[in-house]
């Protein structure tokens, strides 16, 4: 298992059970059963086609764009959804790989990804993944605990330790508009630093098309530092900090709380549903996000 400093593919797949043992979705020779929700989203429909209306078809699905350019009465054509995509996109900015209580915020945020898989393979999604970065494509959207496996494997390498190449959430985030479509579901793992640097405006687009969850992964140190002086290395560097000085620990509170708090704030505002989770919570304690009412966006 975990050390806590870096992820195990061990220890993500057991996290399947505190997810599918609440009810798994089972797919049989008609399609999904069960007590998870039904892989069709929206309307259960989508447009395929129009052609020559006939005697019986339904006058609502008339389509009157096609009957006034041709001169002749056409209907539209639906076809079943394919399954919501649920695309984790996640943060892989240095701050994440830090930890002073139980685990890093890097192990949370894998552990958090991992349990988005399991929940996309219990409600028959297709699963997909992705980081901030030009080097590496992103998981291939798939179904089932296979695809599960591939996105767990790059959670595994992604949070080992921070990645060279990392680009930031902002390319993560350009990467997720080309790979979402309506109605999909996004979990984005995130330093509050990082998710705090995101315009406003693009998170309020992405959640007009989109469910959009966002999970800031905090350490209790960050949040409720002690009034004393604290030593920090960095290479050979010692470094300390004098929180017992009011004007340091105000300093403190505007790098790390402040927009933590602004994004409580703000992003439930814009349509996204938003959870900070600490180092020391239980892994799965975002989860009733995912089942909460989705505020709409304010105009």
């Amino acid at each position: 298992m975990s050390d806590g400093l870096k992820p195990t593919l061990a220890e993500l797949i057991a996290l399947r059970a505190s997810v599918l043992g609440r009810g798994v979705a089972r797919r049989g020779q008609y399609g999904t059963s069960g007590p998870a929700a039904s892989s069709l989203r929206g309307r259960g429909m989508e447009y395929a086609e129009s052609r020559d209306y006939v005697a019986g078809d339904d006058a609502r699905h008339i389509d009157w764009r096609v009957t006034a350019r041709t001169g002749r009465a056409h209907t539209k054509v639906f076809q079943a959804e394919r399954e919501r995509l649920t695309l984790i996109v996640a943060d892989t900015a240095p701050a994440l790989y830090f930890g002073t209580r139980v685990r890093f915020k890097s192990v949370q945020a894998a552990r958090v990804g991992a349990i988005a898989a399991w929940r996309a393979v219990r409600d028959g999604d297709r699963i997909a993944a992705l980081r901030g970065t030009t080097r590496e494509a992103p998981v291939p959207p798939g179904t089932g605990p296979r695809a599960a496996l591939r996105v767990l494997d790059a959670l595994t390498r992604w949070y080992a330790a921070p990645p060279v190449d990392d680009a930031g959430l902002d390319v993560a985030l350009d990467h997720a508009a080309r790979v979402l479509r309506p109605g999909a579901r996004m979990v984005a793992l995130c330093d509050p630093a990082s998710a705090a640097a995101i315009p406003m405006q693009r998170w309020t687009a992405l959640a007009a098309r989109h469910e959009v969850v966002v999970i800031l992964l905090t350490d209790p140190l960050e949040l409720d530092p002690p009034q004393s002086t604290l030593a920090f290395r960095s290479g050979d560097a010692r470094v300390e900090l004098h929180l017992d000085s009011a004007a340091q620990r105000e300093r403190w509170r505007q790098r790390f709380v402040a927009p933590l708090d602004a994004l409580r704030e703000q992003l439930p505002l814009r349509g996204v549903r938003v959870q900070a989770l600490s180092t020391e919570a239980s892994s799965d304690a975002w989860m009733s996000t995912l089942d909460a009412p989705r505020r709409r966006a304010a105009r």
